[in-house]
């Protein structure tokens, strides 16, 4: 084997062509390792392999600095840079993160998750290098359906018109985002690709740079040719290669959007081999209530920045939908400025994203969306301890984050029913902009009945009224309360107040001083860090008073790759911790 005998770039410069390809297909066997047993990023990564062994072998990474978008595609680049064991290797896999880590390698410069960021990046590194007088090459590579991103058209429009000296941008040009490609730019990629770069339009010369186009970006020899020829250059140039997404595996060569993620798989038929318990989903949900609502008025429409899946949009929902589904790409302050135009002008949008994207949207929901108090409902997936694990992508702050923008109704539902009337009771209603936090644990049917009607903002939910001790249990951490209550039903022998607070954004003044009469002590439970959750400002309530309150939530930090279970016992939000502090703090109130 070749890849073995990786173990720098160094070792890829001694390969001839045909060692290279080989090389080529060895990576492609490691990647089919890995992602079959683990999953990951799959069609991007079997598209980059030809692109990025050529960027090895022109370039002297890490003097030569590579920063990548998203870092989709950069695990043939790992296994160049000294990390092939967690490709090759079961037992290394999780040594190995999706994404670029500096401190990983010297050859990554930025822990990068988030979409259209690397030619900002990189012209950071650009400027400080020309600003020491060092002469390295500074390389950004992007994915076409990346360039929908405002920062990838900030970062365009600097290096074109600021920055005179070496840059490389290498857009990787598949045809394809997630799902298919939305916005105007990609009709000019098109009509590049068609005429070979030839095009009198040129979007990337009309930012200011040089231009060049090669259409096999999956041919070794030919990649090397032009990378040879743009090393060293002294102004900005956009290199435009064409590659196929998926590249090496036929199944994920004809159904791009399924193979741009995968689960673990079975590599013969491609079947997945991980099966839930849960036949249903929050996303499947969603989609066949827009999807009826949409038959029935055609002013309501599903919008999202590139992720339809988050709301169960697959290709048959899309077509179903029609004009009444918009995708804007990867845009997703587009996405939320475009739900609040939707609605000043008597629409229903829904704006359907994983958390962590929409965090860059903070200012568009507070000024575009917010201040004019429109009624567009934003749906959040993934905004749990028990979602997505990845530094990167991270949904544990869209509490503290969202929640103190005026205006905004956040509803954290705990239940199928609760979700499912939250949702359509948003669609509906014409007075406030709202955010709705899908639950991360699982699709629960409780027996209990949800409300119709929120529109009487900030009134929480008792679920079963006791004594001495009230758990308020925000979204899906109301199970760890309910779990508590029957651990202090047996272990401390009395039944405690279960409250479900429903609003996230503000409080049931009302309820809370009532608690006063005979509850010595409130516990808070939220699927979040405490720095300006929740429970933050229930203690802020009480805080002139004699009622003890302990907030349950998680320490304000960024966590990588973790194990749920050692998070939640990290932070005591296991049931026998919170009751063991209950027990402590009863006999030191009396």
């Amino acid at each position: 084997m070749y890849l073995e005998k990786i173990n720098g770039p160094e070792d890829v410069k001694k390969l001839n062509l045909e060692e290279l390809k080989k090389l080529a297909q060895e990576i492609r066997k490691a990647l089919m390792n890995r992602l079959s047993k683990i999953g990951g990023h799959f069609g991007p990564n079997f598209g980059m392999v030809e692109t990025i062994i050529a960027m090895h072998y022109v370039f002297e990474s890490p003097k030569d600095k590579f920063v990548f978008d998203v870092s989709h595609q950069t695990y043939p680049h790992k296994m160049l840079t000294g990390r092939k064991e967690g490709y090759l290797y079961e037992e290394h896999f999780r040594e190995v993160s999706g994404y670029t880590n500096p401190e990983e390698s010297k050859h990554d410069f930025f822990n990068i998750g988030h979409t259209s960021t690397s030619i900002s990046l990189a012209s950071g590194l650009a400027k400080a290098r020309d600003l020491k007088g060092d002469k390295e090459n500074i390389i950004a590579v992007i994915g076409d359906g990346s360039l929908s991103g405002g920062e990838a058209f900030e970062g365009l429009d600097y290096v074109g018109s600021e920055l005179n000296s070496n840059f490389i941008v290498v857009i990787n040009d598949n045809q394809q985002s997630i799902a298919e490609n939305h916005g105007g730019i990609y009709k000019n990629l098109e009509e590049l690709r068609n005429t070979n770069g030839m095009a009198e339009n040129n979007v990337f010369k009309a930012m200011g740079l040089d231009y060049i186009y090669e259409n096999e970006g999956n041919d070794i020899k030919k990649m090397i040719e032009i990378f040879e020829r743009v090393k060293d250059i002294n102004h900005p140039i956009a290199v435009h290669i064409h590659t196929q997404k998926g590249k090496g595996y036929k199944l994920a060569e004809e159904d791009k959007e399924k193979w741009h993620w995968c689960m673990p798989f079975d590599e013969q038929t491609g079947e997945t081999t991980i099966h839930f318990e849960d036949e249903e989903d929050y996303a499947t949900l969603t989609a066949n209530l827009l999807l009826e609502k949409m038959k029935k008025d055609k002013t309501v429409v599903a919008i999202t920045p590139a992720m339809p899946g988050t709301i169960g949009f697959n290709r048959e929902n899309r077509k179903q939908a029609g004009k009444q589904f918009v995708d804007v790409g990867i845009a997703e302050e587009q996405a939320v400025a475009l739900a609040s135009g939707i609605a000043k002008n008597g629409g229903k949008p829904i704006l359907g994203t994983n958390a962590t994207f929409i965090q860059r949207t903070y200012d568009q929901i507070s000024q575009d969306l917010c201040i004019n108090n429109n009624p567009a409902t934003i749906v959040l997936n993934f905004t749990s301890v028990a979602g997505l694990k990845d530094v990167t992508h991270l949904g544990i702050f869209t509490i503290s984050a969202f929640s103190h923008i005026p205006n905004l109704i956040m509803l954290a539902p705990t239940n199928k029913a609760e979700y499912l009337a939250m949702l359509n009771w948003s669609i509906e209603q014409t007075k406030y902009p709202v955010m709705i936090l899908m639950p991360g644990n699982g699709v629960i049917e409780d027996g209990r009945i949800a409300d119709k009607e929120y529109s009487n903002k900030n009134q929480y939910k008792v679920e079963e009224q006791g004594e001495m001790v009230a758990i308020l249990a925000l979204g899906d951490f109301y199970q760890i309360g309910e779990k508590v209550s029957k651990e202090v039903k047996e272990k401390l022998g009395f039944t405690p107040t279960i409250i479900n607070p429903r609003y996230v954004t503000g409080m049931d003044n009302e309820l809370l001083e009532d608690l006063k009469k005979n509850h010595k002590l409130v516990i808070t439970l939220e699927d979040g860090i405490l720095d300006g959750g929740f429970g933050a400002n229930i203690a802020s309530f009480y805080g002139d008073s004699n009622m003890k309150v302990k907030n349950y939530g998680l320490k304000k930090e960024f966590i990588d790759r973790y194990d749920v279970n050692d998070i939640l016992k990290e932070n005591r939000l296991t049931p026998s911790q919170i009751v063991e502090d209950i027990k402590n703090s009863l006999s030191i109130i009396k």
